[in-house]
């Protein structure tokens, strides 16, 4: 079971949301091989109890519509995002899009991150090391990613490594 700390004003933004012009309370961001079935799932169930509109991409995507463009949308849409960084996060180049986006967002709308370290290390993250380390590793040798991409993924992946959340590990 997860318990919710209060989002600073969630409350009173989700009471009067219609004074609020974003379509989304929060943009949950998370590597589905490692967290969907477990951790997201319970997070997302929270929140959805609690009356909390939240958009996570398995569920809120219109049939027939470009994934990318509805998800980058659904980050500009939303007042917070929960970016759920887990082992496998970095080696999904879809995850670090969407962490680039919600940092542009950070500046842009005013998005807030709130990021949750499931199982890496708040240092990890900033530093690019362990399995962060090695995903853009994999990264750079792919002719496929471009070089400016790789280093707006680092410089987003610093920004929310520095961000205070919390860090969850087994237990």
């Amino acid at each position: 079971m997860i318990q919710l700390l209060p989002f600073p004003s969630m409350a009173t933004q989700t009471a009067s949301s219609s004074s609020s012009s974003r379509k989304y309370d929060v943009f949950l961001s998370f590597c589905g091989v490692d967290t969907r079935k477990n951790f997201t799932d319970h997070l997302h169930t929270a929140l959805k109890q609690k009356g909390i509109i939240t958009f996570r991409d398995d569920e809120k995507l219109e049939r027939g519509k470009y994934i990318s463009e509805e998800l980058l949308k659904a980050i500009e849409e939303s007042d917070y995002a929960i970016i759920v960084l887990s082992k496998n996060y970095a080696f999904s180049r879809w995850c670090l899009i969407e962490l680039a986006k919600i940092v542009e967002c950070t500046k842009k709308t005013g998005l807030i991150v709130f990021p949750v370290f499931y199982h890496v290390d708040p240092s990890d993250v900033r530093n690019q090391a362990g399995s962060l380390g090695e995903a853009f590793t994999k990264h750079e040798k792919d002719s496929k990613v471009n070089i400016d991409d790789i280093q707006v993924w680092k410089a987003a992946l610093i920004k929310v490594g520095n961000t205070s959340g919390w860090h969850l590990h087994d237990g």
